[in-house]
C-alpha cells in the first residue's frame, strides 16, 4: 500500500461541510483508507482573487490504486459533488489536488507528483504542516518551506471545524485492512 497525501479546499456553499462530505466519501471508496485530517483553515483565494473565501484542509492515506487511479477517484469524488470545471482557479464546490504518492515523482498531462505549486501555497503547506510538518518532499521539510513563504502562512486561518468525527466516520465506513 502506498501512502498520499491530498489537499482539499471549497468556496461555494457550506465549504466545511463540503470537506467533510469529500473526506468521507473517500472513507467508502474501495482500496482507500484515510489516516488523518487536518484541522480546517479559512484562506484567501489563489490566483483569480475576485471570489470569496476558501476552506482548506490536507489529509493522509494509503492505498492500493496507482497515482491515474486515484487521481480518477477524486475527481469522481468532485464530480459527484457538484463540481463543474469552468475557469482556472475559479470558484468550486469541491477541489480535490493530490500533493505526494509515496515517493513517486511524475509529470503527466494529467498529472504531476509532487504537485507542482505545492510549495508557493500557504493553504496547502499550513494544514499539510498541522499533520506532517517533519515530510521531507524534493529535499524540503514541509515546515521549513511554510516558513520560507513571505508571509509564513499568517493569512491562513484555523477554523473551529475539527474534523475528528469526519476522520472517525472515514475509518468506520472503509477498514481497508480487512478487506480480501
Amino acid at each position: 500500500m502506498t501512502e498520499f497525501t491530498l489537499s482539499l479546499g471549497s468556496n461555494v456553499g457550506d465549504k466545511a461541510e463540503n470537506l467533510r462530505r469529500a473526506i468521507e466519501r473517500f472513507g467508502t471508496e474501495p482500496d482507500i483508507s484515510i489516516i488523518t485530517v487536518s484541522p480546517f483553515y479559512r484562506s484567501a483565494p489563489w490566483g483569480k482573487t475576485d471570489q470569496d473565501w476558501f476552506v482548506n484542509a490536507c489529509a493522509i492515506g494509503r492505498t492500493r490504486l496507482s497515482p491515474l487511479e486515484l487521481l480518477g477517484r477524486c475527481q469522481r469524488i468532485e464530480a459527484d459533488q457538484g463540481r463543474v470545471r469552468g475557469v482556472r482557479w475559479g470558484p468550486r464546490v469541491i477541489d480535490v489536488d493530490i500533493l505526494i504518492y509515496g515517493d513517486v515523482e511524475l509529470e503527466t498531462e494529467t498529472l504531476t507528483l509532487p504537485h507542482r505549486r505545492l510549495f508557493d501555497r500557504a493553504f496547502v503547506l499550513v494544514p499539510l504542516a498541522a499533520i506532517d510538518s517533519t515530510r521531507v518532499i524534493k529535499g524540503r521539510r514541509v515546515a521549513d518551506a511554510l516558513a520560507a513563504l513571505p508571509d509564513g502562512g499568517a493569512d491562513v486561518e484555523r477554523m473551529d471545524h475539527m474534523p475528528a468525527m469526519v476522520l472517525e466516520t472515514a475509518i468506520a465506513l472503509n477498514p481497508m485492512e480487512e478487506r480480501p
